[in-house]
């Protein structure tokens, strides 16, 4: 299967998810956020990066979840911005 590349939109959407994620974890472990969401570290860490800048819905709202973010504010926090 052939991913479609990512537009300059996406991928800036991504980089403010992991910005969020990485500031509502605050002093928590990325192991320890990650166990609660059911995800392993090393998919957090690519998401937090931005190397994942279009992980599943689910996803999100498990993470959003143990971190008690609501997905209003998620959406809100990583929708772009108009111009």
């Amino acid at each position: 299967m052939v991913r479609t590349p990512l537009t300059p939109e996406e991928r800036e959407r991504g980089e403010r998810l992991g910005a969020l994620l990485r500031e509502a974890r605050a002093g928590r472990s990325m192991v320890e956020v990650a166990a609660g969401a059911g995800l392993s570290a090393e998919t957090l860490r690519k998401i937090e990066t931005g190397r994942a800048p279009t992980p599943a819905f689910f996803t999100v709202a498990a993470l959003a979840e143990v971190l008690g973010l609501s997905l209003d504010e998620v959406v809100r926090r990583c929708a772009l911005v108009p111009a």
